[in-house]
């Protein structure tokens, strides 16, 4: 029996951030997803530059966009013809800093002991 609190329950996350978190979790499990979302993390960009530094075409990026945009990770602001996109959520943040720490932790780790995982 858990003893962290007088129920025998622990401290467990409420059921509505659970669901924001696999919300979140499931609009950036793509790679392309998680690399716009590297980008935007150093600022606002624009479509043609979002795609460009992606290697793809404008109407993919906007496909992934609206589906992060939709989700409330992302905000635009049209700038004449041109809409830039930034980073509205901050548990975006601190997914791709998670994603950041243990992937990059997970290779170091294999490059040195010369395994793949």
């Amino acid at each position: 029996m858990n003893q962290n609190s007088p129920n025998g329950e622990a401290d467990f996350l409420p059921e509505e951030a659970l669901s924001k978190a696999a919300c979140c979790l499931k609009i950036m499990a793509h790679p392309i997803r998680l690399r716009i979302a590297e980008i935007i993390m150093k600022g606002s960009y624009a479509v043609h530059e979002i795609a460009e530094l992606c290697h793809l075409q404008q109407n993919q990026v906007c496909e992934h966009l609206r589906l992060m945009q939709g989700a409330g990770l992302l905000t635009s602001e049209r700038r004449g013809r041109a809409v830039y996109y930034s980073i509205v959520s901050p548990q975006l943040l601190g997914l791709m800093a998670c994603i950041r720490e243990h992937c990059d932790a997970a290779g170091t780790t294999a490059e040195r002991s010369g395994t793949d995982g």
